[in-house]
């Protein structure tokens, strides 16, 4: 059943006669008939009384009207909504990302959005990088920001800037004093880590693959500040990134810097292969790339996010 059928069928009913409703609607008698003979079939029972070439809606027909009216209504309150939400000035955006940005990228980007669309509204969701992945594939999320790089066809990746990785240490670890430290020496550390569907622990796995060994994960978690603490509780060491909030264990732990090439992690934007699918959508999309892009060239590895 076709809404444009319900929409014939109420200004039928409106008129009780089909002349005057063909010309109304702007279509030939012969194709408002079928569609009426298609509804009765339908529902089973005829909707009009014929009486002298007149229609006359019956007691089937005043139900079938009543439900009509309303099914016509809520889809174009429907309409409606989606209109307001996919207005690219002050529309509704549904945005993924990592926990672990929640305290400094995505607060930053959004100030300055907030500057040019002060109209435009955000459900926030931070969550795992498989998560987010997920989300952006299958329409629950608009777009994500997350890291590494999703291996799925269905997504299209932006990079916009990398991210320093340290080694968080106790204050004191017989690492606390360096200046720097290779992941080839701490093949005997007790590690603590991120469960596997984090981006960040899947770096974290390939630096340690990298330097020749397999981590001792002795604890994992889903929260990058529960891994701080457990850090500064004199449970492990950790791969964490360089930004984000410290302040709170400053004094209980020490950001060793990392001395291995592959020592960060690529923050990116993904949409749906295809492209954001709404314009409110697209346009911010356009404002994470010119404001947070990587440069060119192999060397190319912090760049801030400028408002």
């Amino acid at each position: 059943m076709e809404i444009r059928e319900l929409q014939w069928f109420v200004a039928l009913a409106e008129s009780e006669h089909v002349t005057s409703a063909a010309d109304r609607l702007n279509i030939t008698q012969p194709t408002l008939s079928r569609a009426l003979g298609r509804l009765e079939k339908r529902v089973g029972v005829p909707l009009f009384d014929r009486r002298q070439n007149r229609l006359h809606l019956n007691k089937y027909g005043e139900v079938f009207r009543a439900h009509a009216v309303r099914a016509i209504s809520e889809i174009d309150r429907a309409e409606q909504r989606i209109a307001a939400l996919i207005d690219p000035d002050s529309g509704a955006i549904t945005l993924g990302f990592l926990h672990s940005y929640g305290t400094w990228l995505i607060p930053g980007l959004l100030a300055g959005y907030h500057r040019i669309a002060p109209a435009t509204t955000f459900e926030l969701r931070g969550s795992a990088a498989d998560a987010v992945a997920d989300g952006v594939r299958r329409g629950r999320l608009d777009l994500g920001i997350t890291s590494p790089r999703p291996a799925d066809e269905a997504l299209h990746w932006t990079p916009l800037q990398d991210e320093p990785l340290v080694l968080l240490v106790p204050a004191d670890h017989r690492l606390a004093s360096r200046d720097r430290v290779q992941v080839a020496e701490l093949a005997s550390e007790a590690f603590l880590a991120l469960q596997p569907e984090f981006g960040l622990r899947q770096v974290a796995d390939r630096l340690c693959g990298a330097a020749g060994f397999t981590a001792r994960i002795v604890m994992e978690s889903t929260e990058l500040s529960t891994l701080r603490s457990l850090v500064a509780s004199g449970l492990g060491v950790a791969v964490v990134p360089a930004t984000g909030d410290l302040s709170a264990h400053q004094r209980l732990t020490v950001s060793v810097p990392l001395a291995d090439p592959g020592a960060f992690r690529t923050i990116g934007v993904i949409v749906p292969a295809g492209g954001p699918r709404a314009a409110v959508v697209a346009r911010f999309h356009d404002y994470i790339r010119s404001t947070a892009q990587l440069p060119a060239g192999p060397q190319a590895r912090s760049v801030t996010v400028t408002p």
